[in-house]
């Protein structure tokens, strides 16, 4: 049994299976709440510097529920559903950006305000999980915020 186990964990390194220590995350971000919203969504761009792997699950203290979701087209109509998982292809550079694979945020704690930013756990297919900080952009935001569009943002911790 020893030299079988042995045998599928080396197949398993020269497949190139990736854990989240090869997974880069860039940009995490999220729009500021429109007024009463109590949901939201955050987007992130993950660069796999290994083999095969998934995004399985996300979790955020700023919201009850965090969930993967998609968008897709149902005739004209664009419709929000649960992605499951996100695969991240050997070499791939994969975006969650509006219009696409996002992170809905669900039940909000409290509303996102410009120039704050809150914690998310990011869950990978290997049990892994990576500890992130998601920054909070313009309501109409279409991209991550630049270091000056934060420096000119709110400040929650002075009240503003």
């Amino acid at each position: 049994m020893t030299a079988r186990l042995a045998a599928a964990a080396a197949a398993a390194l020269a497949c190139g299976a990736a854990g989240a220590a090869d997974i880069r995350v860039e940009d995490a971000w999220a729009r500021a709440s429109a007024g009463a919203a109590r949901n939201g969504a955050a987007y992130v761009t993950l660069v796999n510097r290994g083999g095969a792997a998934a995004l399985i699950g996300v979790e955020s203290s700023a919201a009850a529920r965090a969930e993967l979701h998609m968008h897709i087209m149902d005739g004209d109509m664009a419709r929000m559903r649960p992605a499951g998982s996100v695969p991240l292809p050997a070499g791939a550079r994969v975006a969650l950006a509006p219009g696409g694979l996002h992170i809905m945020l669900l039940g909000l704690r409290a509303p996102l305000r410009e120039g704050a930013s809150f914690p998310m756990t990011l869950r990978f297919d290997d049990g892994d999980a990576r500890a992130i900080e998601v920054i909070v952009g313009g309501v109409a935001a279409a991209a991550p915020p630049t270091v000056a569009d934060r420096e000119r943002g709110a400040h929650p911790e002075s009240g503003e």
